[in-house]
């Protein structure tokens, strides 16, 4: 038997690197102004790779049949959360993830669980740390892909810790690995920086993919952040066909939805910044995400996002803006 989770909880809706959570996401009021301005963007060459995927999380509040699975090759489905003793929280929806399931799979897209998120490093440290609950963990979720007709696993561990923290973070990959040999086992990872040490590189070998999330902190978004997360994975030699680079939906600091704000600003889509209740909110607009597209194609596996949820279904799409340069390329 095991228990599963209702979706929806950390860091912008569950996943965050760099530290800072929240555990909503609050909309500014309808009468506050917003005023767009421009930004620098600085660019680095890392090494080149060759193929490439598209992966979307989404969580439980995603309508299902607005999903443009014709622009995918991967879904995370976030969260399932787990527990100290190895099963997992309640988990809502079922039916909505085995409707995206059922759809995904008729148009050729795969869907993986993300497991964890922002705010549970607490139950993953002491699940891992006892064989006993690491093999119930596995176990229940064995049970969960298998209920659920998933295609494979993400972990989402924010974070393990340099030490014996890491070395239970070998030992779960490990038996995750084994437990799942034909299926994708993927990992979500800070974009570079002294959380990544906690992660080994025979860990980091176990993963057919890297999830790197290059958003968040102080340089929410930025194009450096992006390439200083390519380089920092690559020097730990993850080969770059495996790194999969983040980008956002959503700006810092205070976490407005892509959606909001250019339902509200359609000029926005065409810059970085923009003023909104007297803060000045960072994110990506269109350029930006065509910029970073163009980088993984040429230097990643992949390029990844956080959430689909958050995007404008509509010609200011940033899903669309990765599928007209994904589409451009040989």
């Amino acid at each position: 038997m095991f228990l599963l989770l209702m979706s929806g909880s950390g860091c912008v809706l569950g996943a965050c690197q760099g530290g800072v959570s929240s555990r909503d996401v609050d909309f500014l009021s309808e009468n506050q102004e917003a005023t767009v301005t421009a930004v620098t963007l600085s660019t680095a060459i890392p090494s080149p790779t060759s193929s490439f995927r598209v992966l979307a999380y989404v969580t439980s509040s995603i309508v299902p049949d607005t999903i443009p699975y014709d622009r995918l090759t991967h879904i995370n489905y976030a969260f399932l959360i787990p527990n100290e003793d190895g099963s997992f929280a309640p988990f809502a929806n079922g039916w909505k993830l085995k409707k995206i399931v059922s759809d995904a799979h008729d148009a050729g897209v795969e869907v993986m669980i993300s497991v964890g998120g922002w705010g549970w490093e607490k139950e993953f440290e002491a699940m891992a740390a006892d064989p006993a609950t690491r093999k119930m963990f596995v176990d229940n979720l064995i049970a969960f892909v298998a209920t659920y007709n998933l295609d494979g696993v993400d972990i989402d561990w924010e974070y393990p810790l340099p030490g014996k923290s890491a070395e239970n973070f070998l030992l779960l990959s490990q038996e995750l690995r084994a437990a799942f040999p034909d299926k994708d086992l993927t990992t979500a990872v800070i974009s570079h920086g002294a959380a990544g040490e906690g992660i080994l590189p025979e860990t980091l070998a176990l993963y057919d993919t890297i999830n790197v999330m290059t958003y968040d902190g102080a340089d929410h978004g930025t194009i450096q952040q992006f390439n200083d997360g390519l380089a920092y994975w690559q020097e730990r030699g993850v080969p770059s066909e495996k790194l999969i680079m983040g980008v956002p939906f959503y700006s810092r600091p205070s976490e407005i939805i892509y959606q909001k704000i250019v339902e509200r600003h359609p000029e926005a889509a065409q810059s970085d910044t923009v003023e909104w209740g007297g803060t000045i909110e960072t994110y990506n607009g269109i350029p930006t995400i065509q910029e970073k597209t163009r980088l993984a194609l040429t230097h990643a596996g992949g390029i990844m996002f956080w959430t689909l949820d958050q995007d404008s279904f509509d010609e200011l799409s940033l899903l669309k803006a990765i599928d007209d340069i994904v589409s451009q390329s040989p």
